[in-house]
């Protein structure tokens, strides 16, 4: 019998799926849009069920409910108004994190717990590959023993072998750093006007990064706020209940919590990331009240905004705004930003928001930021 040798083409069948993890997957995607809710994630899961027979006699929606429970995604719990209810569990917030990393950031290896590495090399844990002459203070595992042995038998010959500080080379490491990163979400109304979802996808970029750091890079740190007339920050686990009100873009406030939060951080590397599809139409005034504009770009708000820029500069803050938005005004705006602070600007739609977020970031940590 003769044995072939190559690869054979299939055609592709999809990997089998239980009926409950195929509900699930559309479930945690239902979840985020509906900001936590239960009862309308169910009810939009009815709709599509009656659509595209999500469902079979043998396995409804109601055992998906009982598996959710039966496999802690789900507990019962008082809703505000007093009435009983369902609510997620870490379990399930963990899942939902899991699911945007994996969506947005498919492409990346999961590895074990590591860290980014700079541009300078000396003692580390990340090889370059790149060879040293030996240095007092350099550790033995450093050492590459075939170049010195190499090194040895060309200077000194076989027969009378011997080896000197001169022969050794060390292999160089990168010096693994660390980076504190605040992530900015517009949460003003502007953010769902124009039948466009663009507070969905922010909150995906923001579950995503922070189950990639939390798995890949530990030793980072990363903190989110939301800023619509105010800003706050915003807990991981709070990300999936998230929504948009009925606020203006007060881009000040949220700067300046982002500059209060890494000033306490003691990694040399911050960065700040700020996603907004609007211009800065609030500020905060000194006696508590605010001051509006929505119309055209109010120079009183923007000169407040170009001082927190500079300001971030001066805290060695580089800041990367992502500009879900094309107005030529909105775009001149940025770049004036962007230059008192000399910092990043992306003018970006929606599809690969993730993806290019997370670019930069990786970029960032492959340098030690300094002006």
């Amino acid at each position: 019998m003769m044995l072939r040798k190559g690869f054979q083409f299939k055609q592709y069948k999809a990997e089998d799926e239980s009926p409950f993890e195929k509900l699930f997957a559309v479930f945690k995607e239902l979840i985020v849009h509906t900001s936590g809710d239960f009862d309308e994630a169910i009810n939009w899961l009815r709709e599509l069920d009656k659509e595209y027979e999500l469902t079979t006699p043998e396995y409804t929606i109601e055992d998906f409910i009982e598996d959710l429970k039966k496999k802690g995604y789900l507990r019962e719990e008082i809703k505000p108004d007093g009435k009983g209810g369902m609510g997620l569990t870490e379990k399930m917030e963990r899942a939902i994190r899991q699911a945007a990393l994996e969506q947005i950031f498919g492409s990346l290896k999961r590895s074990g717990a590591g860290n980014h590495r700079t541009n300078y090399t000396g003692q580390g844990d990340e090889h370059t590959g790149e060879l040293r002459e030996f240095r007092f203070g350099d550790g033995l595992e450093q050492i590459a023993m075939t170049e010195s042995l190499k090194n040895a038998q060309v200077a000194n010959g076989i027969d009378s072998f011997q080896l000197f500080e001169k022969d050794v080379v060390v292999e160089d490491n990168y010096h693994n750093s660390q980076m504190s990163t605040v992530l900015m979400i517009d949460v003003s109304h502007s953010m769902i006007l124009y039948g466009e979802d663009r507070i969905t996808p922010a909150k995906k970029v923001a579950m995503a990064m922070a189950e990639l750091i939390k798995t890949r890079y530990p030793k980072d740190t990363l903190d989110i706020i939301a800023f619509g007339d105010d800003a706050w920050p915003i807990e991981v686990k709070d990300l999936p209940y998230l929504q948009v009100g009925p606020y203006h873009t007060n881009t000040v406030a949220g700067l300046q919590l982002a500059m209060d939060i890494l000033r306490r951080k003691r990694n040399t590397n911050k960065q700040i990331f700020m996603i907004t599809d609007g211009k800065p139409s609030c500020l905060r005034n000194a006696d508590g009240t605010y001051y509006y504009n929505s119309v055209g770009l109010d120079q009183r708000i923007v000169d407040q905004c170009y001082l927190a820029a500079q300001q971030a500069r001066k805290l060695h803050i580089p800041i990367t705004t992502f500009m879900i938005a094309r107005d030529p005004n909105l775009q001149r705006f940025v770049q004036e930003f962007t230059a008192a602070n000399q910092g990043k600007a992306f003018y970006t739609g929606l599809k690969g928001l993730g993806q290019m977020i997370f670019e930069d970031y990786q970029h960032n940590r492959r340098k030690n930021i300094k002006f």
